[in-house]
């Protein structure tokens, strides 16, 4: 019986089908084996890395030094090993959420435009005209956001390339080009991928030019098994909850719509953080509030903040408290009048 137990659930995880239990029933289900596979992974990872520690750690000729590098290699398994528990714990959240079929949306070419110069449709929530820009400013940061002229051929439908530079004390900082199809049936934004490419420079150096240092995030759908998500629907709907990325380990946020009628002060919990002078400056007509997170960082999020017509005019980390507000746009009237932090 044991064996038995033991072969019906190796097939449950790696295939997503229970066999029939001594009741006949027969269950089929496949998010939250994959949340198991991607337990197994990370605790494989963790290990891997205690290892690589560990073994850094035999080459330092100092006993103090050496001593106090096992520490912190023990310490930092312990505390992976939690965040694989952890990840787990959202991911079946989010199968509670989304259900338990297998995630393997229809992302076929003739439903999305290929011509992004005359596309016959609008995303009131992201509008991908060529040319338009969008700037924020954080605390600490600046974020230009441009869309290109230039296309990509992902998996056989034609993305739109939208450059997205974020820059700190006058140096960029984040260069991330995000590539979105545009659903022709119904002007839902889908998410292709994006190419991230992080910098940094360094005292001491001369010229200070900047170094790439981080690529983390980046994913195209079509590879290693990256698939599309939307990013932000044309209608949203209270209450909708959806994958916008889906690299497994990699990318892998999700969205949940939790107003589509903002109004500084009608629901004073999503008010938190808010500037109410921009806020009123554009949401006279109700705006789109949606709550963004990731399994791969299950104790944070951000809202987001959408306009008719504008698309994001804010960005908040609740947990952290940093903002990030539009201060500049070029492609409506509102643009020229944003309140300024």
């Amino acid at each position: 019986m044991a064996i038995e137990t033991r072969r019906r659930e190796w097939l449950f995880l790696f295939t997503g089908v229970a066999l029939a239990s001594a009741t006949g029933a027969v269950a089929a289900e496949y998010c939250t084996p994959t949340a198991k596979a991607q337990l197994t992974a990370c605790r494989g990872e963790v290990v891997d890395d205690y290892y690589t520690a560990t073994a850094i750690c035999l080459n330092e000729s100092n006993s103090g030094d050496r001593s106090k590098c096992n520490k912190e290699a023990t310490a930092a398994r312990d505390e992976q090993t939690q965040l694989c528990d952890d990840q787990y714990a959202a991911r079946k959240a989010i199968c509670a959420r989304v259900g338990e079929g297998r995630y393997d949306p229809d992302f076929d070419e003739a439903n999305f435009v290929s011509d992004f110069a005359h596309p016959g449709i609008s995303n009131p929530y992201l509008p991908l005209a060529i040319g338009n820009t969008w700037d924020y400013a954080s605390q600490t940061e600046t974020d230009h956001i441009e869309v290109l002229s230039d296309t990509k051929l992902i998996d056989d439908v034609t993305c739109l390339v939208v450059r997205d530079q974020v820059s700190e004390d006058g140096h960029l900082k984040e260069d991330t080009d995000d590539w979105f199809a545009l659903d022709r049936r119904n002007a839902d934004i889908w998410y292709c991928g994006e190419e991230v490419k992080d910098y940094e420079i360094f005292a001491g150096d001369q010229p200070q030019n900047l170094e790439l240092v981080a690529i983390d995030g980046s994913f195209k759908v079509d590879r290693d098994g990256a698939k599309a998500g939307i990013f932000v629907p044309a209608a949203p709907v209270r209450g909708q909850f959806f994958r916008q990325e889906y690299s497994l380990g990699n990318a892998e946020d999700v969205v949940d719509v939790l107003e589509t009628h903002y109004v500084y002060g009608t629901r004073p919990e999503l008010d938190e953080l808010v500037p109410k002078a921009l806020a009123n400056h554009l949401c006279g007509a109700g705006c789109v509030v949606t709550r963004e997170s990731t399994p791969i960082e299950p104790d944070s999020f951000e809202r987001k903040y959408y306009a008719p017509g504008i698309g994001v005019f804010l960005e908040t980390a609740p947990d952290s408290g940093e903002v990030n507000r539009l201060v500049g746009c070029n492609f409506d009237a509102r643009c020229a009048s944003l309140p300024q932090p």
